[in-house]
């Protein structure tokens, strides 16, 4: 099986003439498609809101698509939320949800009047003393041990240094009433990247749960619950994509098995989704300049893991194509490589392509969230521009190249230190 790109090979070749590889290209019109079908999926609830995690693809111009697609933002830095505030998202637009947080970043929050999101029982204490209590609230829960579907381990939340235990969230939400909040919700995030319909509906039913029993012991009644992220792409091509509708239907009847009778069915439900949202829209497009045959074959392409770190850092797949050679028979074996002094600096290991020449394009797939999010500076290289296909053909530059000057500018006055 084989993933399609976005673009063809004519419309790269045009691009190519005014940006040279490698960029990050992003899908306008998938990304719309992709944003108007999850709220689809969640119709059924009158207050559901998706805040686009920031994290995934951290560009102003995506963040306007999706606020135009009424999303809000899921941020977890100051950088973050400072980004959200200069594009227009403000108070109920902005979910902060952090961990080790700084005072002065829970101050910035405040001050935008976002939802703030608590890591741990402690920084109840922390985020009074720095930013005072807001009459709104949220709680992030670890319910510990594995987390598994049927016999499939999904991840490990006793292992995660997020959330709180089920005994101290109790605890928290009591404290946080006697300290005047009014608005109470619950996040939890428990695996990363599923592909499968059923994580959420099993997340919600755990959460779901929970807050009936907080309900019961507490008194408190949460106006929402956030399942924050973990719905997945299929990064390998022979994997079938999550059907948002199905997962969407899937959460639904577990709120009316679970909520609906103890007298909570009108809890909102958020999502904070990024890789679902923004992956599959995202393409790095790179030129192959090398070859090299010694005990192996190997392409060496003029980007490297500053452009895409996943490959290297996890070992992660993704898809490439080479662009005008779909139908071509995958009969060479390569490793496609980048040029960092580092030996896991691959995009591709034994990867089955088909036979590669100096000067091909080739899109690396699924590069639209954790892509140029994830970019360093290692070894000098520099991050490259990022550009917006949009809807009617034409491309955008929405993030220029970055130039020697920016990688040296943070020495100003540093040169000479005799």
């Amino acid at each position: 099986m084989m993933k399609k790109p976005f673009v063809t090979k004519e419309q790269l070749e045009t691009i190519t003439k005014e940006y040279p590889t490698p960029f990050h290209l992003y899908d306008e019109k998938g990304i719309r498609e992709n944003a108007r079908k999850l709220k689809q999926a969640f119709a059924w609830n009158p207050g559901f809101k998706e805040y686009f995690a920031v994290k995934a693809t951290p560009n102003p111009a995506i963040l306007r698509i999706l606020k135009e697609e009424g999303c809000g933002t899921d941020c977890s830095s100051m950088t973050e939320l400072m980004m959200s505030e200069r594009i227009g998202f403000a108070g109920d637009e902005i979910m902060f949800s952090s961990n080790d947080t700084p005072a002065e970043e829970f101050i910035k929050a405040r001050e935008l009047d976002a939802t703030i999101n608590l890591d741990d029982i402690t920084h109840i204490d922390f985020l009074k003393k720095s930013a005072g209590i807001p009459k709104k609230i949220s709680c992030r829960f670890n319910p510990g041990g594995i987390f598994e579907l049927g016999t499939d381990i999904m991840d490990n939340p006793g292992d995660a240094k997020y959330g709180m235990t089920k005994e101290q969230i109790l605890e928290a939400y009591a404290r946080l009433k006697d300290l005047g909040v009014e608005t109470f919700g619950m996040h939890a995030f428990l695996a990363s990247n599923t592909v499968t319909n059923e994580y959420y509906p099993t997340l919600a039913k755990i959460l779901f749960q929970l807050a009936v029993e907080i309900k019961e012991k507490t008194g408190v009644a949460l106006s929402f619950i956030n399942l924050s992220g973990g719905v997945g792409v299929p990064y390998t091509p022979d994997k079938e994509p999550n059907d948002i509708l199905a997962i969407g239907e899937g959460v639904h009847k577990v709120y009316d098995e679970v909520l609906a009778p103890a007298g909570m069915g009108d809890v909102k439900i958020f999502t904070e989704l990024g890789r679902f949202m923004l992956a599959p829209y995202g393409h790095l497009v790179v030129k192959a300049i090398h070859e090299k045959h010694i005990y192996k074959e190997y392409i060496g392409v003029d980007a490297c893991a500053v452009n895409l770190m996943r490959p290297a850092m996890y070992g992660a797949y993704h898809h490439i194509t080479v662009m005008g050679k779909e139908e071509m028979p995958c009969d060479h074996i390569y490793d496609i490589t980048g040029s960092l002094c580092e030996n896991n600096d691959k995009f591709a290991v034994d990867r089955k392509l088909p036979e590669i020449e100096i000067g091909d394009l080739l899109v690396i797939h699924d590069t639209g969230a954790h892509g140029f999010a994830m970019g360093y500076n290692y070894n000098g290289k520099l991050k490259s521009a990022e550009l917006l296909l949009r809807e009617d053909g034409s491309v955008k530059l929405i993030r220029r190249a970055e130039t020697p000057e920016d990688y040296f500018a943070t020495l100003e006055g540093f040169w000479d230190l005799t």
